[in-house]
């Protein structure tokens, strides 16, 4: 959405009505108080106007934050490859933002990519509708089962998208990530601290995100019988090392069920 341009109103400084203000003659002290609390009144909406008025959008969005495990997972999709090789054939991303990621992945070469968007795409440019229409990314309600075989997939890639379930679907959507996959899970979440949903966007996640720590994740894990790949999470490392990239999202390397 467009933002509106200012009005000349408020050049300089000053609010609408200003220069009748400053007109000393023929102006009676009932009308003075009128137009200032007019122009009180004015300048309360424009600092507290949701979105489509103002631009008011764009002041909350800064305020809120705008962190996202899903650009992050983009910048570490190079790294993803060289720690797992020709293993990584067939992917399936699933996230918000998914063709941004799955259109990267294509990219790569020799990597076959899908992906699941669990939220909607109303706003989804050319390129996304074109994979939707194709069937490579479906929009899907991750809080029941994919829609896929066991093991369809040769790794699962998860970002932005746990951070808003509650362990009660955690429970049921992780072992259907190891479901469909056949040689891991890799898992892109936030930190402690850090701020994900846009306040004009928990709409379209349904609750703000629940920020967890390495420790909780670990032991969810082991109470859903997921281990950690280790031998993923150290190639992982050593090829982040070798081209100085420091992952700003907490990134989980777990071996599928066997």
């Amino acid at each position: 959405m467009q933002r509106r341009q200012p009005t000349s109103t408020r050049r300089n400084g000053s609010f609408p009505f200003a220069g009748a203000l400053n007109a000393k003659s023929k102006s009676s002290p009932l009308l003075s108080i009128c137009l200032v609390l007019v122009g009180a009144v004015l300048l309360l909406v424009y600092a507290f106007s949701g979105p489509g008025l103002f631009g008011g959008s764009k002041i909350v969005s800064k305020i809120e934050g705008d962190f996202s495990c899903t650009l992050e997972l983009q910048r570490a999709i190079p790294i993803l490859k060289k720690a797992y090789g020709d293993s990584m054939r067939k992917v399936l991303h699933v996230g918000p933002d998914t063709c941004s990621v799955v259109s990267k992945l294509l990219k790569e070469g020799e990597t076959e990519a899908w992906g699941i968007e669990p939220y909607d795409i109303e706003d989804a440019d050319g390129n996304c509708k074109s994979l939707v229409n194709k069937g490579i990314v479906r929009v899907a309600d991750i809080k029941f089962p994919l829609p896929y075989r066991a093991k369809s997939f040769s790794h699962v890639i998860v970002s932005d998208a746990l951070d808003y379930l509650s362990p009660k679907y955690l429970n049921k959507t992780l072992p259907e990530f190891a479901r469909v996959s056949s040689d891991g899970l890799v898992i892109f979440t936030g930190s402690p601290g850090q701020q994900k949903a846009k306040v004009n966007e928990l709409s379209k996640f349904g609750r703000p995100a629940k920020m967890r720590s390495s420790s909780w994740w670990i032991r969810f894990f082991v109470q859903t019988s997921l281990e950690e790949d280790e031998a993923a999470a150290k190639k992982f490392k050593q090829a982040a090392t070798k081209q100085s990239y420091k992952p700003g999202c907490q990134v989980f390397h777990l071996n599928s069920y066997h």
